[in-house]
């Protein structure tokens, strides 16, 4: 969607789209916004409670089984195993995603982590096709004037047009750009700090793991260190996407940067920070 700022103001029931990489401050809105009357769809949580609920707690399971004890009261149905998921506390997802390595040191193999991500793309795909659905229900059912919609920082790597177009034509798309260098120095940190599962594209795992093997001169997947790997690729992940997000918020949506987001307290700051990118938007037009 894209406005004028008289017609953003006129927009009684708002929609918006977060989007950029995981640590700009996405759910840090979402959740400001949520104090405010706005209806908050993180789409991880969608993901892990809706559309990857049995495959985690499949492998759950399949974890609990190799304990003779709790194999034994599972296969007598005496006890119940269930994925509790929260908003601000994705690990089930994060676990199932896994990481990709050996596996005596918390690795994923390679071929059951390729599976595990087509899983988790299909799913995020899913989730995103639901946002329509949610911004009728937030105020059909539940009352909300506004909604923002949390996205996974991988929505730029599903190479799903159909999604970016559908979202497009629900809410107005916000890209968090982070622009100083000693930001993107802290975001890497922090993520090379505690590494986390990530969706990577087929082509971008493929050609990184195998300049990552060749570095350390290893042969298999199954013999790199989980979080070596992780700590090595995500700078080359954060660098791979920022053109991919500029190239969705170019054409569909406005930029913002991480540093006026950090500067938002309430509702009215958030509307703010939109009609500022709406009337850059508009000057760059106009030049």
């Amino acid at each position: 969607m894209k406005f004028t700022i008289d017609e953003f103001r006129a927009w009684k029931n708002k929609s918006v789209t977060l989007l950029g990489m995981s640590g700009v401050g996405k759910t840090h809105l979402s959740m400001l916004l949520r104090r405010h009357h706005w209806f908050h769809y993180s789409g991880d949580y969608r993901i892990g409670t809706r559309y990857l609920d049995e495959p985690i707690m499949d492998l759950i399971k399949q974890q609990a089984m190799q304990t003779p004890f709790l194999r034994e009261l599972l296969r007598s149905d005496w006890i119940q195993i269930r994925n509790n998921i929260k908003v601000d506390d994705l690990g089930p997802v994060m676990s199932f995603v896994g990481k990709l390595g050996n596996p005596e040191l918390g690795g994923v193999p390679l071929e059951e982590f390729s599976r595990r991500q087509a899983l988790y793309r299909r799913a995020e795909i899913a989730a995103m096709q639901d946002v329509p659905a949610f911004i009728r229900k937030a105020h059909d059912i539940y009352g909300y004037d506004n909604f923002v919609n949390d996205v996974g920082g991988s929505l730029c790597e599903l190479d799903e047009p159909a999604v970016i177009d559908l979202l497009v034509q629900h809410s107005l798309i916000l890209y968090i750009r982070v622009t100083e260098k000693s930001e993107e120095e802290a975001l890497i940190s922090r993520a090379q700090t505690s590494p986390k599962p990530l969706y990577y594209r087929p082509g971008f795992l493929a050609e990184q793991l195998q300049q990552y093997l060749d570095l350390h001169e290893l042969e298999y997947a199954a013999q790199l260190d989980p979080d070596d790997f992780c700590r090595w690729v995500f700078p080359r992940l954060f660098h791979s996407r920022v053109p991919r997000y500029e190239a969705i918020a170019r054409p569909h949506g406005y930029t913002v940067t991480s540093h006026e987001v950090a500067a938002v307290r309430d509702e009215q700051d958030f509307l703010g920070l939109l009609e500022n990118a709406i009337a850059r938007k508009a000057d760059e037009v106009q030049d």
